[in-house]
């Protein structure tokens, strides 16, 4: 049975995900630091990486959004001012985008990739906590207990062939029925909680901080009794 993933706790209590170093392409610029626990259609991988030195990246392999937990990353696009990212902090590379990555000490974060085969636009996008926030649909009423919450986002990405879209989201308290997830989505929890329930009644609990990875077709509910602000990546496998 396909479950959801703990891909990083910010208390640093162990999680049970398996994880194996592995890189993503021939030219993947984090290949030696990379360790994927996900692999699935439409080449998206997600997993978490530490880095620490210099590389230039004429041309980066794949699109990739991360989430910094422990650290800075500095990525700087040719003709642009350094963009540093720091803990609680993310960014967007697209493929094709050239960057110079730098990270004085050790930095760790998470990410959600894909390998786009076809041209994108070369960018490097900022994700931060304080989003440009606009109202967006929320679950649908059939698969709600309760009261129908707001929900809001800033989505920056968007790949149409391989339905990769990125961005911040946030939302008010809701409570939803355990049912199949409609799309691969990765989350970075900026703020607030959720438990995730699954069908055998097991509960798992997220919080500020925390990143998860569930894959498209995971049986899993959402309960949140706070404001609850995400990262995500949402990727359509069958589109």
């Amino acid at each position: 049975m396909t479950t959801a993933l703990m891909l990083h706790r910010a208390d640093g209590a162990p999680i049970s995900t398996e994880f194996r170093q592995a890189a993503l392409s021939p030219n993947d610029p984090f290949a030696q630091e990379r360790e994927i626990a996900w692999e699935g259609p439409n080449a998206m991988s997600a997993g978490r990486a530490s880095f620490v030195g210099e590389r230039d990246v004429a041309s980066f392999p794949h699109t990739e959004t991360l989430a910094i937990v422990e650290g800075e990353l500095t990525l700087t696009a040719p003709g642009s001012a350094p963009q540093v990212i720091g803990t609680g902090s993310g960014a967007v590379i697209a493929s094709g985008t050239a960057v110079r990555i730098e990270a004085a000490a050790g930095v760790r974060f998470v990410f959600c990739a894909a390998v786009i085969n076809t041209p994108t636009t070369p960018a490097l996008i900022p994700l931060h906590a304080d989003a440009d926030f606009k109202p967006s649909g929320g679950p649908a009423p059939e698969v709600l207990i309760g009261p129908v919450p707001q929900c809001r986002s800033d989505n920056v990405f968007t790949d149409e062939p391989t339905q990769y879209r990125a961005g911040t989201w946030d939302s008010t308290p809701y409570h939803r029925i355990v049912r199949a997830h409609p799309v691969n989505e990765f989350m970075y929890v900026l703020d607030g909680g959720v438990q995730f329930a699954g069908p055998d009644g097991n509960v798992l609990s997220v919080g500020t901080g925390d990143a998860i990875f569930v894959p498209q077709g995971t049986a899993i509910g959402w309960q949140s009794t706070e404001r609850v602000a995400k990262f995500y990546v949402v990727q359509n496998a069958q589109a």
